[in-house]
Protein backbone atom coordinates (compact mmCIF):
# COMPACT_ATOMS: atom_id res chain seq x y z
CA UNK A 1 0.00 0.00 0.00
CA UNK A 2 1.35 3.43 -0.98
CA UNK A 3 1.33 5.80 2.02
CA UNK A 4 -0.30 9.21 2.02
CA UNK A 5 0.03 12.11 4.44
CA UNK A 6 -1.93 14.81 6.25
CA UNK A 7 -0.81 17.53 3.82
CA UNK A 8 -2.33 15.58 0.92
CA UNK A 9 -5.62 15.18 2.82
CA UNK A 10 -5.66 18.89 3.65
CA UNK A 11 -5.13 19.71 -0.03
CA UNK A 12 -7.95 17.32 -0.98
CA UNK A 13 -10.34 19.14 1.36
CA UNK A 14 -9.43 22.61 0.09
CA UNK A 15 -9.74 21.61 -3.57
CA UNK A 16 -13.14 20.04 -2.87
CA UNK A 17 -14.25 23.15 -0.93
CA UNK A 18 -13.02 25.76 -3.46
CA UNK A 19 -13.59 23.70 -6.62
CA UNK A 20 -10.26 24.78 -8.08
CA UNK A 21 -6.63 23.71 -7.92
CA UNK A 22 -5.59 27.35 -8.45
CA UNK A 23 -7.71 28.68 -5.57
CA UNK A 24 -6.55 25.84 -3.30
CA UNK A 25 -2.92 26.66 -4.14
CA UNK A 26 -3.49 30.31 -3.19
CA UNK A 27 -5.19 29.28 0.09
CA UNK A 28 -2.37 26.88 0.97
CA UNK A 29 0.34 29.37 -0.06
CA UNK A 30 1.83 27.02 -2.64
CA UNK A 31 1.82 26.54 -6.42
CA UNK A 32 -0.84 24.97 -8.61
CA UNK A 33 1.57 22.25 -9.83
CA UNK A 34 2.28 21.35 -6.18
CA UNK A 35 -1.45 21.00 -5.51
CA UNK A 36 -1.87 18.88 -8.63
CA UNK A 37 1.04 16.67 -7.55
CA UNK A 38 -0.43 16.16 -4.06
CA UNK A 39 -3.82 15.17 -5.43
CA UNK A 40 -2.23 12.84 -7.99
CA UNK A 41 -0.16 11.17 -5.26
CA UNK A 42 -3.24 10.79 -3.03
CA UNK A 43 -5.26 9.28 -5.87
CA UNK A 44 -2.43 6.85 -6.60
CA UNK A 45 -2.15 5.88 -2.92
CA UNK A 46 -5.91 5.30 -2.63
CA UNK A 47 -6.26 3.68 -6.03
CA UNK A 48 -9.22 5.85 -7.06
CA UNK A 49 -9.96 9.07 -8.91
CA UNK A 50 -11.07 11.80 -6.53
CA UNK A 51 -11.90 14.64 -8.93
CA UNK A 52 -13.35 15.15 -12.38
CA UNK A 53 -11.25 17.78 -14.14
CA UNK A 54 -13.43 20.29 -16.02
CA UNK A 55 -12.42 23.32 -18.09
CA UNK A 56 -12.35 25.94 -15.33
CA UNK A 57 -13.15 23.92 -12.25
CA UNK A 58 -13.07 20.45 -10.62
CA UNK A 59 -15.70 18.44 -8.82
CA UNK A 60 -15.65 15.36 -6.66
CA UNK A 61 -16.28 11.96 -8.16
CA UNK A 62 -18.71 9.59 -6.44
CA UNK A 63 -15.75 7.92 -4.70
CA UNK A 64 -14.42 11.32 -3.71
CA UNK A 65 -17.79 12.20 -2.15
CA UNK A 66 -17.67 9.00 -0.10
CA UNK A 67 -14.17 9.72 1.19
CA UNK A 68 -14.76 13.39 2.01
CA UNK A 69 -16.29 12.90 5.52
CA UNK A 70 -13.56 10.36 6.41
CA UNK A 71 -10.87 12.85 5.40
CA UNK A 72 -12.57 15.56 7.46
CA UNK A 73 -12.63 13.34 10.57
CA UNK A 74 -9.00 12.35 10.04
CA UNK A 75 -7.92 15.99 9.88
CA UNK A 76 -9.95 16.86 12.99
CA UNK A 77 -8.24 14.03 14.85
CA UNK A 78 -4.83 15.16 13.65
CA UNK A 79 -5.64 18.72 14.73
CA UNK A 80 -6.70 17.53 18.20
CA UNK A 81 -3.47 15.54 18.49
CA UNK A 82 -1.42 18.58 17.52
CA UNK A 83 -3.22 20.85 19.99
CA UNK A 84 -2.72 18.28 22.76
CA UNK A 85 0.99 18.09 21.97
CA UNK A 86 1.24 21.87 21.98
CA UNK A 87 -0.54 22.00 25.34
CA UNK A 88 1.96 19.56 26.84
CA UNK A 89 4.87 21.59 25.54
CA UNK A 90 3.55 24.85 26.97
CA UNK A 91 2.45 23.69 30.44
CA UNK A 92 4.43 25.80 32.88
CA UNK A 93 4.54 26.91 36.49
CA UNK A 94 5.68 25.40 39.78
CA UNK A 95 4.20 22.07 40.84
CA UNK A 96 3.99 21.59 44.61
CA UNK A 97 4.23 17.82 44.83
CA UNK A 98 3.81 15.60 47.90
CA UNK A 99 4.69 11.91 48.01
CA UNK A 100 4.92 9.20 50.64
CA UNK A 101 8.19 7.43 51.36
CA UNK A 102 6.93 4.27 49.65
CA UNK A 103 6.97 6.18 46.36
CA UNK A 104 10.43 7.61 47.08
CA UNK A 105 11.85 4.07 47.34
CA UNK A 106 10.12 2.76 44.21
CA UNK A 107 9.30 4.83 41.11
CA UNK A 108 9.75 8.49 42.13
CA UNK A 109 13.06 8.98 40.31
CA UNK A 110 11.59 7.65 37.07
CA UNK A 111 8.57 9.92 37.46
CA UNK A 112 10.74 12.99 38.02
CA UNK A 113 12.78 12.20 34.92
CA UNK A 114 9.64 11.72 32.82
CA UNK A 115 8.21 14.96 34.22
CA UNK A 116 11.34 16.88 33.30
CA UNK A 117 11.40 15.48 29.76
CA UNK A 118 7.68 15.96 29.05
CA UNK A 119 7.18 19.28 30.84
CA UNK A 120 10.49 21.15 30.72
CA UNK A 121 8.84 24.43 31.75
CA UNK A 122 7.38 23.03 34.98
CA UNK A 123 9.39 23.64 38.14
CA UNK A 124 8.79 21.59 41.25
CA UNK A 125 8.76 21.78 45.04
CA UNK A 126 8.85 18.28 46.56
CA UNK A 127 7.86 17.23 50.06
CA UNK A 128 7.92 13.72 51.51
CA UNK A 129 5.47 13.03 54.32
CA UNK A 130 2.89 10.60 55.66
CA UNK A 131 -0.47 10.14 53.98
CA UNK A 132 -2.51 11.96 56.70
CA UNK A 133 -0.29 15.02 56.46
CA UNK A 134 -0.27 15.00 52.67
CA UNK A 135 -4.04 14.66 52.59
CA UNK A 136 -4.43 17.71 54.85
CA UNK A 137 -1.98 19.73 52.75
CA UNK A 138 -3.80 18.80 49.54
CA UNK A 139 -7.25 19.73 50.87
CA UNK A 140 -5.86 23.05 52.16
CA UNK A 141 -4.31 23.56 48.69
CA UNK A 142 -0.86 24.05 50.12
CA UNK A 143 0.27 21.39 47.64
CA UNK A 144 -1.04 20.85 44.10
CA UNK A 145 -0.83 17.10 43.77
CA UNK A 146 -0.03 14.15 46.05
CA UNK A 147 0.75 10.47 45.63
CA UNK A 148 -0.58 8.88 48.79
CA UNK A 149 -2.64 6.03 50.24
CA UNK A 150 -5.98 7.02 48.78
CA UNK A 151 -8.43 7.79 47.57
CA UNK A 152 -9.02 11.27 49.00
CA UNK A 153 -12.80 11.48 49.22
CA UNK A 154 -13.02 15.23 49.83
CA UNK A 155 -15.23 17.12 47.35
CA UNK A 156 -13.29 18.62 44.47
CA UNK A 157 -10.37 16.17 44.64
CA UNK A 158 -9.75 13.96 41.60
CA UNK A 159 -8.10 10.58 42.24
CA UNK A 160 -6.20 8.56 39.67
CA UNK A 161 -5.83 4.99 40.90
CA UNK A 162 -2.40 3.41 40.55
CA UNK A 163 -1.28 -0.22 41.01
CA UNK A 164 -1.13 -1.35 44.66
CA UNK A 165 1.90 -2.37 46.71
CA UNK A 166 1.71 -5.81 48.38
CA UNK A 167 2.57 -5.86 52.09
CA UNK A 168 4.44 -8.88 53.42
CA UNK A 169 5.78 -10.10 56.74
CA UNK A 170 9.57 -10.06 56.75
CA UNK A 171 12.23 -10.98 59.29
CA UNK A 172 16.00 -11.06 59.61
CA UNK A 173 17.55 -14.00 57.78
CA UNK A 174 18.58 -15.69 61.05
CA UNK A 175 15.37 -14.94 62.99
CA UNK A 176 14.02 -17.73 65.20
CA UNK A 177 10.96 -18.39 63.05
CA UNK A 178 10.12 -21.54 61.11
CA UNK A 179 10.42 -21.52 57.33
CA UNK A 180 6.97 -23.05 57.10
CA UNK A 181 3.66 -21.20 57.49
CA UNK A 182 3.45 -19.53 60.90
CA UNK A 183 0.50 -18.37 62.98
CA UNK A 184 -0.18 -14.87 64.25
CA UNK A 185 0.66 -16.09 67.77
CA UNK A 186 4.12 -17.09 66.62
CA UNK A 187 4.64 -13.66 65.06
CA UNK A 188 3.77 -11.93 68.31
CA UNK A 189 6.85 -13.34 70.01
CA UNK A 190 8.50 -10.37 68.29
CA UNK A 191 7.58 -6.67 68.07
CA UNK A 192 5.82 -5.69 64.85
CA UNK A 193 7.54 -2.95 62.84
CA UNK A 194 5.39 -1.09 60.33
CA UNK A 195 4.00 2.24 59.16
CA UNK A 196 3.27 5.21 61.44
CA UNK A 197 0.48 5.07 63.99
CA UNK A 198 -1.83 7.36 61.98
CA UNK A 199 -1.75 5.21 58.83
CA UNK A 200 -4.12 2.60 57.44
CA UNK A 201 -1.61 -0.32 57.60
CA UNK A 202 -0.90 0.30 61.29
CA UNK A 203 -4.62 0.49 62.10
CA UNK A 204 -5.45 -2.70 60.20
CA UNK A 205 -2.62 -4.70 61.77
CA UNK A 206 -3.28 -3.45 65.29
CA UNK A 207 -7.01 -4.23 65.15
CA UNK A 208 -6.45 -7.64 63.59
CA UNK A 209 -3.89 -8.71 66.16
CA UNK A 210 -5.67 -7.24 69.17
CA UNK A 211 -9.07 -8.68 68.21
CA UNK A 212 -7.88 -12.19 67.28
CA UNK A 213 -5.37 -12.62 70.10
CA UNK A 214 -5.51 -12.19 73.84
CA UNK A 215 -2.30 -10.21 74.18
CA UNK A 216 -2.02 -6.60 73.03
CA UNK A 217 0.57 -6.65 70.25
CA UNK A 218 3.90 -4.96 70.76
CA UNK A 219 4.25 -2.59 67.80
CA UNK A 220 6.99 -0.21 66.71
CA UNK A 221 5.37 2.23 64.27
CA UNK A 222 7.70 4.54 62.36
CA UNK A 223 7.33 7.25 59.75
CA UNK A 224 10.64 6.21 58.17
CA UNK A 225 10.54 3.10 55.97
CA UNK A 226 14.32 3.13 55.68
CA UNK A 227 14.53 2.93 59.47
CA UNK A 228 11.92 0.18 59.57
CA UNK A 229 13.86 -1.95 57.09
CA UNK A 230 17.09 -1.47 59.05
CA UNK A 231 15.36 -2.41 62.31
CA UNK A 232 14.16 -5.67 60.77
CA UNK A 233 17.61 -6.43 59.34
CA UNK A 234 19.09 -5.97 62.82
CA UNK A 235 16.56 -8.41 64.29
CA UNK A 236 14.62 -5.91 66.40
CA UNK A 237 11.27 -7.18 65.18
CA UNK A 238 9.12 -8.55 62.37
CA UNK A 239 8.26 -6.10 59.60
CA UNK A 240 4.98 -5.58 57.79
CA UNK A 241 6.43 -3.75 54.80
CA UNK A 242 5.99 -3.36 51.04
CA UNK A 243 7.58 -6.25 49.23
CA UNK A 244 9.01 -3.86 46.62
CA UNK A 245 11.15 -2.27 49.35
CA UNK A 246 12.61 -5.44 50.83
CA UNK A 247 13.00 -7.65 47.76
CA UNK A 248 16.66 -6.71 47.16
CA UNK A 249 17.47 -7.50 50.81
CA UNK A 250 15.77 -10.89 50.42
CA UNK A 251 17.82 -11.59 47.31
CA UNK A 252 21.12 -10.77 49.05
CA UNK A 253 20.25 -12.92 52.07
CA UNK A 254 19.80 -10.22 54.72
CA UNK A 255 16.03 -10.73 55.06
CA UNK A 256 13.49 -13.44 54.40
CA UNK A 257 9.76 -13.29 53.83
CA UNK A 258 7.61 -14.97 56.48
CA UNK A 259 4.71 -17.08 55.27
CA UNK A 260 1.92 -16.30 57.73
CA UNK A 261 -1.69 -17.45 57.85
CA UNK A 262 -2.75 -13.80 57.49
CA UNK A 263 -1.12 -10.76 55.95
CA UNK A 264 -2.22 -7.13 55.74
CA UNK A 265 -4.08 -5.76 52.74
CA UNK A 266 -2.18 -4.34 49.79
CA UNK A 267 -1.44 -0.63 49.94
CA UNK A 268 -3.81 1.24 47.63
CA UNK A 269 -2.37 4.47 46.26
CA UNK A 270 -3.75 7.32 44.18
CA UNK A 271 -2.33 10.33 42.41
CA UNK A 272 -4.69 13.01 43.71
CA UNK A 273 -5.13 16.67 42.78
CA UNK A 274 -7.65 19.47 43.23
CA UNK A 275 -10.00 20.10 40.31
CA UNK A 276 -10.50 23.78 41.21
CA UNK A 277 -8.89 26.11 40.54
CA UNK A 278 -7.82 24.41 37.30
CA UNK A 279 -4.13 23.57 37.34
CA UNK A 280 -2.96 21.88 34.12
CA UNK A 281 0.46 21.09 35.60
CA UNK A 282 -1.14 19.11 38.46
CA UNK A 283 -3.53 17.24 36.17
CA UNK A 284 -0.86 16.29 33.65
CA UNK A 285 1.53 15.28 36.44
CA UNK A 286 -1.12 13.04 38.04
CA UNK A 287 -1.80 11.32 34.71
CA UNK A 288 1.93 10.88 34.18
CA UNK A 289 2.30 9.43 37.70
CA UNK A 290 -0.39 6.88 36.87
CA UNK A 291 1.43 5.86 33.69
CA UNK A 292 4.84 5.60 35.40
CA UNK A 293 3.39 3.59 38.31
CA UNK A 294 1.68 1.19 35.90
CA UNK A 295 4.90 0.70 33.95
CA UNK A 296 6.78 0.11 37.21
CA UNK A 297 4.27 -2.55 38.29
CA UNK A 298 4.68 -4.26 34.93
CA UNK A 299 8.42 -4.65 35.52
CA UNK A 300 8.04 -6.41 38.89
CA UNK A 301 9.48 -9.88 39.32
CA UNK A 302 7.02 -12.66 38.30
CA UNK A 303 6.43 -13.66 41.93
CA UNK A 304 5.76 -10.11 43.03
CA UNK A 305 3.56 -9.36 40.03
CA UNK A 306 1.45 -12.44 40.76
CA UNK A 307 1.14 -11.47 44.40
CA UNK A 308 -0.13 -7.98 43.59
CA UNK A 309 -2.58 -9.02 40.88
Amino acid sequence: MIPFNIKQLETFLWVSTLGSFRKAAHRLNTTQPAVSARIASLEKALGIQLFERLSNTVRLTAKGEQLLPLAQRTLRTADSLQRAANTLATVSGVLRLGVTETIVHTWLSRFLEELRQNYPRVGMDLIVDTTPNLRAELIAQRIDMAVLMGPVTEYGIENIKIPPFPLVWVCAADADLPHTTVTLCELLRFPIITYARTTRPYSEIYHKLSSDLDDIPSMYPTSSLAAAVQMVIEGIGIGALPRDLIESHVENGRLRIVDCEWRPSDLQFTASFAMEPFNPAAEHAALLAGAVATAYAGRRSPALAAESS
